[in-house]
């Protein structure tokens, strides 16, 4: 596919289950229909209620960097349109989205199994708590942007896990202090690195 070919490949990314799960995904049905002539141009394009698709970069960035084995479960917060998911369904054993508005996860849950990502559990919730009762994860994924790392999701990793997310206040006249960070946890400690600066909308739910 051309996206892969030209946008994704040419900008850095290698992990070739990735590209191919990129391939496979048809993401024009995750994003409204007055948009779908950009569904591949590597642009963020907004969905329903105030949020966006991160632009397929991103979304291919931040999933190598999480390092997926096809044995890994993977926590993601923020379903979105599902998009991300569904590119995660391709990698992994199962995944388990978190989403705050109801109609978005409504709507992603029925997509997701439309284009047979069966392998996707999602539900309405605070994703500040997490998903406790499936815990502990070999992987989670943030698609909005807390102010500071959510300690739950922390605790939520397995030994070995890794932890994307987008961290910083919100945009202010087209630019971010935002940054994403890598968080793997080895014997019960976390090592931090950031990977680059980014632009997410804001994670919105209880934090405390």
């Amino acid at each position: 596919m051309e996206m892969v070919e030209q946008q994704l490949a040419a900008q850095g990314i290698t992990d070739t289950r990735v590209l191919d799960a990129m391939a496979t995904v048809p993401r024009h049905l995750f994003v409204p229909e007055n948009v779908r002539s950009l569904a591949y141009d590597d642009t963020a394009l907004p969905i329903e209620h105030g949020q966006t698709i991160s632009q397929p970069y991103i979304v291919a960035f931040m999933t190598e960097a999480l390092a997926l084995k096809s044995s890994d479960k993977v926590l993601e917060i923020g379903t979105g349109s599902g998009y991300q998911a569904a590119v995660l369904s391709k990698l992994v054993k199962a995944v388990y989205s978190v989403e705050i508005l109801e109609p978005l996860a409504k709507s992603a849950a029925r997509l997701l199994a439309e284009t047979g990502s069966s392998n996707v559990h999602v539900r309405v919730g605070n994703g500040y708590k997490g998903w406790p009762e499936q815990a502990p994860f070999d992987a989670v994924i943030v698609t909005a942007a807390p102010e500071q790392v959510p300690q739950a999701l922390i605790e939520q990793l397995a030994e070995g896990g890794r932890l994307v997310v987008p961290v910083g206040k919100p945009a202010v006249a087209g630019s971010s202090n935002q940054q994403l960070l890598l968080l793997r946890k080895h014997a019960g400690r976390i090592e931090r690195e950031s990977l680059l600066p980014v632009a997410f909308v804001p994670m919105t739910g209880d934090p405390r």
